[in-house]
């Protein structure tokens, strides 16, 4: 009888913590029904983690600051931990990995479930249909209506389908009723047969983990007097995919996401620890040690132009690598007498 009341205590307790986990951020936990622990330990300290907030920053003990923009190529071995595991469709049925998953298998999920907000990278108000190329200015948010998210919300699916789909041609097709034949209904007055209007559809292709390569980032490193440090702050990021059908291809950005929003999803899902498996961190702890590479491609200057307008190949780099210096040199030059 003890036995028994131990067991059934037990089984409760598990199933509790699993339905805590998963309603706090939805991921994979190792805690299964039925009270089975894949593992030693119940894995709750990410899930259950609270955000570290930013320390507040007057603008008064700002001395100096500078705006940069990076990229993070995923194909590089210390990003991987971004980039996999990778996810895929079975039938149309979403299959994610059932320990941990990629940044973009996270922001994707939230994305579809209205916990996001995305930001345009182009003007959608543009009475010509070409649009001003500024998404990393969050002007444009794309949000479903309270309450409701990409299933449930059909003009925030129509919207945001092209950011998270590869869309093909369109066609128009008829409306088919239950067994697959033309739908047909009778006018009200005449009894004649009235075939309904043909709706348009669309092929969409979704966009796998596998087909983002890399991460842009819009930072602000600035020197704070109140602490004494130099400390930088993330406030964008945007995935990018390889577009091939463009001439020559092109790498395309599919929207971005402000970053302090972000940090409230991040910060309750596992990052890949290559070192030791009991110390695997949240991709919020990741970003803020900075444990990834970037380049950067671009700083605030009076042209308002990217490197790669005045600089190529090798030379580009050598100058994203002088940039990068000069943040060095400016933090090395306060302490030294």
């Amino acid at each position: 009888m003890k036995y028994f009341l131990i067991l059934a205590v037990s089984i409760s307790f598990f199933g509790n913590v699993n339905a805590q986990l998963e309603e706090i951020n939805g991921g994979p936990v190792n805690v299964q029904p039925g009270g089975v622990v894949d593992g030693v330990y119940i894995q709750e300290h990410i899930p259950t983690k609270k955000m570290i907030p930013y320390e507040h920053v007057r603008e008064a003990d700002v001395v100096w600051s500078k705006r940069v923009w990076s990229f993070i190529d995923l194909r590089e071995k210390i990003n991987h931990p971004l980039y996999y595991p990778f996810d895929f469709y079975v039938d149309s049925n979403w299959v994610k990995n059932s320990s941990r998953w990629s940044l973009w298998t996270v922001i994707k999920h939230h994305v579809l479930n209205g916990d996001l907000t995305v930001f345009e990278p182009k003007n959608p108000y543009d009475v010509f249909g070409l649009g001003v190329w500024d998404g990393d200015q969050f002007k444009y948010p794309l949000v479903p209506q309270p309450g409701l998210n990409y299933y449930s919300d059909n003009n925030y699916r129509s919207s945001i389908d092209g950011y998270l789909n590869v869309l093909g041609e369109g066609r128009y097709e008829s409306v088919k009723n239950s067994i697959g034949e033309d739908s047909v209904t009778y006018d009200p007055f005449t009894g004649e047969e009235v075939s309904p209007a043909p709706i348009f559809v669309q092929d969409k292709s979704p966009i796998l983990s596998e087909h983002i390569v890399q991460y842009r980032l819009k930072e602000d490193w600035f020197f704070d007097k109140e602490r004494s440090v130099l400390d930088v702050r993330i406030l964008g990021i945007a995935p990018v995919i390889y577009d091939a059908t463009k001439e020559g291809g092109k790498y395309k950005e599919l929207f971005w996401l402000y970053f302090p929003h972000c940090r409230f999803v991040f910060n309750n899902y596992f990052a890949y620890n290559d070192q030791n498996d009991a110390q695997w961190m949240s991709f919020d702890d990741l970003f803020w040690k900075r444990r990834f590479s970037s380049v950067m491609y671009k700083e605030s200057n009076v042209y308002d132009r990217k490197i790669d307008t005045y600089k190529a190949g090798v030379d580009a780099l050598f100058e994203a690598e002088k940039i990068k210096e000069e943040i060095r040199t400016l933090e090395h030059d306060v302490w030294s007498f």
